[in-house]
């Protein structure tokens, strides 16, 4: 016989003395007056349902109410609506007995192991609410729970039960016992215009393709920078300790106060004419001055193994100043010019786009405005689809400044969601919900199901009405 006396997890979590601190308390008129007082005095022993050979009591009624109450279950404030809410949540208690009688049926186990973590997350969630284990032990009391390990046990059982009906569930389905139900597009418009009201605000957004223009080092810029990592590699072949220049001298944030490490790589990580010379030196030996896109190299093997190879370096790399990021803000508005007129995207990317620091070029999936950098909010401000535009982004100095060139996509704005943008999730709902119902039936079928009427008006009564007609 089954007689749960105690509030799940769900429903501790969600009670006045553990949903809140111990110097905090939850304001009495939160719930409809009926519902708060059937929690607040329970006849335990009453018999509400039988499943089976399982008995369902008011006390476990009262638990799904307030569980139902801690996961945002808007409970109607009318007798009526009172009433119908109490019915379905003892329903729900009805189906899940059955899920858990056909899971044994299928010698479906859940392992103790499967759910201690949950169980241990669980409860360290409700420890941390209070500030000592006397408060915490004080109210693990109060709420019927005795010592922590009882609650611990209780806990536990809470979630094996709850997996138990999630694995049954999975296995009929597995099985082909849950067929999918037909749904219409009528089904699917009714249960649109019965929840459009709750459902949550499309957010603004904007797909687009891009071409990122970074500035470029001028020659006389360049032959400064390689003539620096010339006089430096010279040091190091006279002497000097090549960690020591790579933390003074080199330009690699992420490597130059490491002293140039730049630890285990393999082959694909690095540009081309950086891993030619790294995979083709000798442990301690100094390769020349290498050029790449973002400067100057000097490298240095440090040890190999098989497809990788352990490196410093040191990086010098040019100096961008206002000039060039002119320059590059002509180039981006000559390729958004050629784009318009009708140039191919990727011809224009290959030869413009900064492929070097990892850019998309193509972001077609909507995305929400309001999470863009500002940048972004900023240049696609006042545009629409197809719009081509040009802004720029960095504006960390002259040798971070670089220039979107983008063209517009699709640019939808906040608002309720349409049926059109939610037809297909409607429907695979429905359609599930639809082989649930008829499982459920045919579980019933098979199964002895009494559900006592006078109990359920009961639970959804007040104390003093329930007390006059509770035996």
């Amino acid at each position: 016989m089954r007689n749960r006396l105690a509030l799940s997890a769900a429903a501790l979590l969600a009670s006045a003395p553990l949903a809140l601190s111990a110097q905090q308390k939850a304001p009495a008129a939160a719930q409809p007056p009926a519902l708060l007082a059937s929690a607040q005095a329970i006849p335990l022993d009453r018999v509400v349902a039988v499943v089976g050979d399982v008995v369902i009591t008011q006390s476990d009624v009262t638990e799904r109410l307030i569980r139902k109450r801690s996961e945002g279950a808007v409970i109607p404030s009318d007798s009526a609506g009172v009433h119908a809410f109490v019915r379905a949540s003892i329903n729900e208690l009805v189906e899940e007995e059955l899920l858990i009688a056909r899971g044994k049926e299928l010698k479906i186990e859940v392992p103790d192991a499967d759910v201690s973590n949950t169980v241990d997350k669980q409860l360290k969630e409700v420890r941390s609410r209070f500030p000592t284990e006397s408060e915490y032990r004080t109210e693990l009391a109060k709420a019927g729970y005795g010592t922590p390990d009882e609650y611990k046990r209780f806990l536990t059982d809470q979630v094996k039960r709850d997996e138990m009906i999630q694995r049954t569930v999975k296995k009929l389905r597995e099985e082909g016992k849950i067929v999918q139900a037909n749904v219409t597009d009528a089904d699917v418009q009714e249960a649109y215009d019965r929840a459009k009201g709750t459902l949550p605000k499309r957010e603004a957004n904007v797909g687009w393709r891009q071409i990122i223009v970074a500035p470029h080092p001028s020659a006389a810029a360049k032959e400064r920078a390689r003539a620096k990592a010339e006089t430096l590699l010279a040091e190091l072949k006279a002497g000097a300790e090549f960690e020591l220049l790579a933390r003074r001298e080199s330009m690699d944030p992420g490597s130059k106060d490491n002293g140039g490490d730049l630890g285990w790589n393999r082959r694909g990580k690095m540009v081309p004419e950086f891993e030619r010379w790294m995979f083709s030196i000798a442990p301690g030996q100094l390769s020349p001055v290498v050029e790449t896109a973002f400067g100057f190299h000097i490298i240095r093997v440090d040890r190999i193994q098989a497809g990788e190879v352990k490196a410093h370096h040191i990086l010098i790399a040019p100096v961008i100043d206002s000039a060039d990021v002119a320059r590059a803000k002509l180039e981006a508005d000559s390729v958004a010019l050629a784009w318009q007129h009708g140039a191919a995207f990727d011809s224009l990317a290959r030869k413009h786009h900064d492929f070097r620091s990892g850019e998309e070029t193509t972001l077609l999936t909507p995305y929400p405005r309001a999470q863009l950098p500002t940048a972004y909010q900023q240049g696609f401000a006042d545009h629409k689809a197809g719009d081509f535009v040009v802004f720029p982004i960095g504006g960390g100095g002259a040798a971070q400044t670089k220039y979107v060139v983008a063209q517009i996509a699709s640019m939808q704005s906040g608002g309720d969601l349409t049926l059109a943008e939610v037809k297909e999730r409607f429907r695979s709902r429905l359609a599930e919900e639809g082989g649930i119902r008829r499982l459920m039936e045919s579980l019933r079928k098979s199964t002895y199901v009494n559900v006592h009427e006078d109990a359920v008006v009961v639970a959804a009564m007040p104390p003093a009405a329930a007390a006059r007609t509770t035996p």
